[in-house]
């Protein structure tokens, strides 16, 4: 029998395309939600126009339930000295490929909670579902989504999130354990307790009055069925789609996902200006002892793109930021309605594999 969770969002099964920006695609959103799941679209790297775009294309291309996600980060103020000088820290690196590193950084796409214009895009497009990393918009916001007919999900990686997302009257909470992949939803990075998932759900259970979403290391049926028995209403799984061809992953993140890299990963905040785990490279082995030093976030993230950009033109994948959580190894090569069937009879199998 469907949950409430489940009956709320109309889903047929208990899974959850994690929305991965710069990795989901409409294709994927749209596969996934076509079989039954949650298909979820990354926005926060997007300008309104953008974002606009691809939710009317998503639209097009599914009936079903589909989410989309926006950053709620609070907005770094501008540091142009401590930009200059990790620029400068970093001009070595530009320097192996012969290549110069950006005057300045960019601020970015801003924050949705000072983004005026994208919410009334969403109250104008009004997608089924909306969620919301790094913290969450004002009670306004929030009231006027829910009016529009909007279901809300905000992500938690510790008890007090988890308490402000039921106080602002969202719809379920998606608990993100220190194992995901990707930037860590974490309100105040500073104030990262870095709990797994498995302590974050029994917390939870005790602590929250919504229902959970569980995110972290869950790659197949049997995790979904082990995450639903401790309480979770539906699985949220990012890394399993990363190989799906529907996916914007480029050869070379393909290539080192399947291959012995994917048993190391780790979180640092040194790529972009907050912590975020993904496959270890030399960002992770040669700048662990440099982030006292870190622009905020997302300034910090142009320069290592740009960096990235140089390296990768010339066949380097060094500085690349490969997402992925701690059980990337076990990422399957399929279609993603494919991979959807599969995770949903592994876990109508009681979880075997």
């Amino acid at each position: 029998m469907p949950n409430a969770l489940l009956s709320e969002l109309a889903l047929q099964y208990p899974i959850i395309q994690a929305p991965m920006a710069g990795t989901s695609t409409v294709a994927l959103a749209a596969a996934v939600s076509n079989a039954g799941g949650l298909g979820s679209l990354g926005l926060g790297n997007c300008n309104v126009e953008q974002a606009r775009e691809q939710i009317q294309q998503l639209q097009q291309a599914t009936t079903k339930p589909f989410n989309v996600n926006f950053f709620c980060h609070q907005p770094a103020l501008s540091d142009p000295a401590r930009e200059q000088e990790w620029l400068t820290l970093l001009q070595p690196y530009f320097a192996e490929f012969s290549a110069q590193p950006p005057s300045h950084m960019s601020a970015g796409v801003p924050s949705f909670i000072d983004n005026p214009a994208m919410l009334e895009m969403l109250l104008e497009e009004r997608p089924p579902v909306v969620s919301f990393h790094f913290g969450l918009p004002s009670t306004a916001v929030i009231q006027a989504l829910k009016q529009a007919g909007i279901k809300l999900l905000g992500c938690a990686t510790n008890v007090a999130e988890a308490q402000a997302i039921c106080a602002a009257g969202l719809h379920g909470v998606i608990a993100q354990g220190h194992e995901a992949g990707g930037h860590r939803g974490v309100f105040d990075p500073s104030q990262d307790v870095k709990l797994g998932l498995f302590s974050l759900l029994q917390l939870l259970k005790k602590e929250c009055s919504l229902p959970v979403i569980a995110a972290g290391g869950i790659m197949h049926g049997q995790a979904i069925a082990q995450v639903m028995a401790m309480g979770a209403s539906a699985a949220q799984m990012g890394t399993a789609f990363i190989l799906c061809p529907e996916s914007a992953a480029n050869q070379a993140y393909r290539e080192q996902l399947k291959s012995s890299r994917a048993y190391e990963t780790d979180v640092t905040a040194v790529i972009s200006g907050r912590p975020a785990r993904g496959l270890v490279n030399r960002f992770h082995a040669e700048l662990a002892d440099k982030q006292a030093l870190l622009p905020g976030y997302p300034a910090t993230y142009s320069a290592s793109k740009a960096l990235n950009a140089a390296a990768s033109q010339q066949g380097c994948n060094d500085f690349a930021p490969f997402w992925a959580g701690q059980s990337a190894p076990l990422a399957r090569e399929l279609p993603a309605a494919e991979l959807v069937a599969q995770l949903v009879a592994e876990w109508q199998q009681g979880g075997t594999y």
